[in-house]
């Protein structure tokens, strides 16, 4: 299933690895921002609901 990549099989799959990577890591700070975010906005609506 591998295709023959040669001379340049280091490089190229090395390329692929830091890819791959880096979308993970921003994949992962996406979600991890997105719910401290959203925990925030939680926190200040319910500072803002009307007490009573």
């Amino acid at each position: 299933m591998m295709p023959e990549l040669g001379k340049y099989a280091v490089e190229v799959l090395s390329a692929y690895g830091v890819s791959l990577s880096l979308l993970l890591a921003l994949v992962v700070g996406s979600v991890m921002r997105a719910r401290r975010v959203k925990a925030e906005l939680e926190e200040i609506e319910e500072r803002s609901k009307p007490r009573g």
